[in-house]
């Protein structure tokens, strides 16, 4: 068993060996489960279940919660279902953190909440900084950071106030992700 840290959580992730599809399932009705401690119906969640778990992708959770579109994604295990396992465990945690008043509502709203157009936005931000659209390596993603910022700040000869702004909100989203 693998150990990760996920938005100030760790915990363990066993790779998936078999019934991908059924375990995706699973993770998608147990975050549903986990959402529905807080008052939320499966009406109010969005999981979209890839066809074929254990192919390479992304997984992702929205929501609703009192007016707020709530959002979180993972990408950085190598099967979907493992991605989507880690969603479960980040927002199983975040709920009880919630119900046991160590986070207040405005706190884990704040943890998850997202523009709607959250993925197209992080596809941006690596265009911005030059990275591999799948790139979810943050040392790589800050080191890029770094060097363009030194480059385009504004009290450099080749400095561009506007393209540093751009460059500083592109490292804000991706840190935002994969922190």
């Amino acid at each position: 068993m693998t150990t990760i840290k996920v938005k100030g959580h760790e915990f363990a992730v066993a790779a998936t060996k078999d019934s991908f599809d059924r375990r995706a399932l699973q993770y998608k009705n147990k975050i549903i489960t986990a959402l529905g401690r807080i008052g939320l119906s499966e009406d109010d969640v969005e999981i979209e279940i890839k066809p074929v778990a254990f192919k390479s992708a992304p997984a992702s959770a929205s929501w609703y919660l009192n007016g707020n579109y709530l959002h979180y994604s993972y990408k950085s295990s190598r099967k979907y279902v493992e991605n989507l396992y880690v969603v479960l465990k980040v927002i199983e945690l975040e709920v009880d953190e919630l119900l046991a008043e160590r986070k207040t509502p405005q706190e884990f709203i704040s943890e998850f909440s997202e523009e709607k157009d959250v993925e197209h936005r992080r596809n941006a931000a690596r265009e911005v900084l030059g990275v591999d659209a799948d790139s979810t390596d943050l040392q790589h993603i800050d080191s890029k950071y770094k060097e363009l910022a030194k480059k385009h700040h504004p009290d450099m000869p080749e400095g561009d106030a506007e393209k540093f702004k751009q460059i500083n909100h592109a490292h804000k989203v991706l840190r935002r992700e994969l922190q």
